[in-house]
C-alpha cells in the first residue's frame, strides 16, 4: 500500500518525466515527431529491398511483415538502452530531490512507448495500401501490446540497477541486442531460412512470441496461445524481478553516482 501510495504522490511527475524525455529526443529535430512515423517508413523500404527484392523471398505483404517486426523490436531496444542509463543521466537530481528513483527508468521505457504506439499509424498506412486489411483478430493486438510494455520494463528495470555498478553493462547489452534482434525474425520467416530442428532457438525468444502474435493480429491470423503464455510469464516474471533487484539495490545507488 505504501508503494501505491508514494506512485499516486508521484504520478504528475512521472507524467512530466515522460514530457520531458520526448521533447529531449526531439529537441533539435527539424521533423520532430514526424520523424517517429518517417523512421521506421525507411528503414522497411530498406530492409524490403534487401530481402524482398535482391533475395527475391518476399511478397506483397511482405513490408507489413518487416514493419511489425521492426516497430516491436525498435521499442524494446530503444525502451531498454533508455532505461539502462535513466539513472545515471539523473544523478544530479537523485543526489539533491527525493524522488522514488523507479520513476527514471520508468518514464524512460513509456516515453519510448508513447513514440511507439504513435508510430503504429504508419503500420496501419502501409497494411492497407498493401492490401492488409483489419479482421477482428485485429483485437488481439492489445495483447502483445501488453506484453512488450512489461518484458521492456522488466529488463530495463533490471538493467537500470546493474548499470550503476557495472558500467559495462551498456556495451554487454548492445551485443545481447544484437543476438535478439537475429533471433526475432523481423525480416526473414523462420521456416524458410531455419530448419525445424533449430526452431528452438527462436521459441526461447519471448520477444519473437511477442512479434509473432502481433503479426497475427494484423493478418488476421489465428494466435498461437503457447507463445502467448510465454510471453506472459516471462514479462510478468521479469517485471517482478527487476522491480525487486531494483528496489533491494536503489540505496546503494548515491554511493556510485
Amino acid at each position: 500500500m505504501s508503494v501505491v501510495k508514494t506512485f499516486n504522490k508521484y504520478r504528475n511527475l512521472l507524467v512530466e518525466l515522460v514530457k520531458k524525455d520526448i521533447k529531449l529526443k526531439y529537441r533539435n529535430s527539424y521533423l520532430g515527431v514526424i520523424w517517429t512515423m518517417l523512421e521506421p517508413l525507411l528503414t522497411m523500404v530498406v530492409l524490403t529491398l534487401v530481402f524482398s527484392k535482391l533475395l527475391g523471398k518476399g511478397t506483397q505483404d511482405f513490408p507489413v511483415y518487416i514493419l511489425t517486426g521492426r516497430l516491436v523490436y525498435s521499442f524494446f531496444s530503444n525502451g531498454t538502452k533508455a532505461a539502462l542509463r535513466a539513472v545515471r543521466a539523473n544523478a544530479s537530481m537523485i543526489k539533491k530531490v527525493y524522488v522514488p528513483k523507479y520513476m527514471y527508468p520508468f518514464a524512460s521505457v513509456l516515453s519510448g512507448y508513447v513514440i511507439f504506439l504513435i508510430s503504429l499509424v504508419v503500420l496501419a498506412i502501409v497494411a492497407v495500401v498493401r492490401g492488409v486489411y483489419p479482421t477482428l483478430q485485429l483485437f488481439w493486438m492489445i495483447v502483445p501490446l501488453l506484453q512488450i510494455l512489461l518484458i521492456t520494463t522488466g529488463v530495463g528495470m533490471l538493467l537500470a540497477t546493474m548499470a550503476v555498478f557495472f558500467r559495462d553493462v551498456e556495451y554487454l547489452w548492445g551485443v545481447a541486442l544484437m543476438l535478439i534482434m537475429y533471433t526475432s525474425a523481423i525480416f526473414y520467416q523462420v521456416e524458410s531460412v531455419i530448419s525445424e530442428k533449430n526452431a528452438w532457438i527462436f521459441k526461447l525468444n519471448p520477444l519473437y512470441a511477442v512479434i509473432e502474435n502481433f503479426r497475427n493480429a494484423v493478418f488476421g491470423q489465428p494466435m498461437n496461445f503457447q507463445a502467448m503464455g510465454y510471453a506472459t510469464v516471462f514479462g510478468v516474471v521479469s517485471l517482478l524481478i527487476g522491480v525487486f533487484v531494483f528496489y533491494k539495490k536503489q540505496d546503494k545507488f548515491i554511493l556510485y553516482l
